[in-house]
């Protein structure tokens, strides 16, 4: 009898799982995203599309914050004043006018010269100040 329970111990099966193959595909995997993953976020060239919509229509005059080619700034009031303001100035000015009615509509008119980063702080700014919408100004699309 002693041959045959060394034979039963020896042909015991092993409830354990070999995970050696499973990393070994997880680690390939790993390597496969990390090369692909940069060139996902190339960008791609577009050409923004001409405007051809209605205006809006508000009761009250709006505010407007012009931004020229060089990145200065130009607070349009609801008075027809314009006139040439800094950062801190733009923040200050707008802070009160929000304050004191917080539906005023707000627009940023852009030089098209101007870059984008200038007139993206511009609406940051006018963010800061409180303003929860503000829209953008165009020219109207020219007819063919």
């Amino acid at each position: 009898m002693s041959s045959t329970a060394r034979r039963l111990r020896k042909r015991k099966l092993k409830s354990e799982i070999n995970v050696v193959p499973y990393i070994d595909v997880m680690l390939v995997l790993l390597i496969i995203f990390m090369i692909t993953a940069p060139l996902l976020n190339l960008g791609v060239d577009i050409d923004l599309p001409k405007s051809d919509a209605r205006a809006v229509q508000t009761d009250k005059k709006p505010i407007t914050v012009s931004v020229d080619a060089q990145g200065g700034y130009t607070l349009g009031l609801q008075d027809d004043s314009k006139q040439k303001v800094s950062a801190a100035e733009l923040d200050a000015k707008v802070r009160a006018i929000v304050a004191n009615n917080p539906n005023v509509a707000v627009f940023v008119a852009g030089d098209g010269k101007a870059s984008y980063d200038t007139v993206y702080q511009a609406m940051v700014l006018l963010q800061q100040a409180g303003v929860e919408k503000v829209g953008l100004m165009s020219k109207p699309a020219e007819s063919h």
